[in-house]
């Protein structure tokens, strides 16, 4: 019963939230706002928690696209050097290709060993070459057609490759160029 006439008694007060009443020289009542020192500061401080909080989140995310705008420059930095070997690697071919109906040995063994070698070192940067045949079926997605031939036999198929394909990881940066069937 107490404890019922004590909420009674306090729900009859007018609530004034962080206000409270002054009495000014007139003896009029005024309200006036006012926080605690100690409300202040905490309302301050959750201010700041939540600016830190924010500015780490954009630091954060600052740092993963940083790291992933890098690994993207290193890819296309080591694919435009590759693309300016690959010319190179076509002519060691032509050139083991005419070496080879030569008789001499020793130069076709020095270049061989040269062409294995630069070809090893593209291999180990990432470079793939892309595998398409005489034979094979076209798929415009993995092969360049640069002429037809009439050859109702081989209608869309590839008769034959003119220039080799690479692809470094999973994205072709030269397409094979192949003549088709038609």
């Amino acid at each position: 019963m107490a404890t019922d006439n004590n909420e009674n008694i306090h729900d009859n007060q007018p609530e004034f939230d962080e206000t409270t009443l002054e009495a000014n020289a007139n003896g009029e009542q005024v309200i006036v706002d006012e926080k605690s020192v100690e409300e202040q500061l905490r309302d301050d401080l959750g201010k700041e928690k939540d600016k830190f909080l924010r500015l780490f989140a954009e630091f954060e995310n600052f740092k993963k696209r940083n790291a992933k705008e890098r690994v993207e420059l290193f890819k296309t930095a080591n694919q435009e050097v590759l693309l300016a070997l690959l010319p190179v690697l076509d002519d060691f071919d032509r050139a083991l290709a005419e070496i080879g109906k030569s008789a001499d040995e020793n130069l076709l063994k020095g270049v061989s060993l040269i062409h294995d070698k630069f070809k090893s070192t593209l291999t180990s940067k990432g470079l793939e070459q892309v595998e398409v045949n005489p034979g094979d079926t076209f798929d415009a997605d993995f092969a360049e057609a640069i002429t037809q031939i009439p050859m109702p036999e081989m209608k869309g198929k590839i008769v034959d490759v003119i220039e080799k394909g690479y692809k470094l990881g999973d994205k072709i940066i030269r397409f094979p160029k192949v003549v088709t069937g038609q």
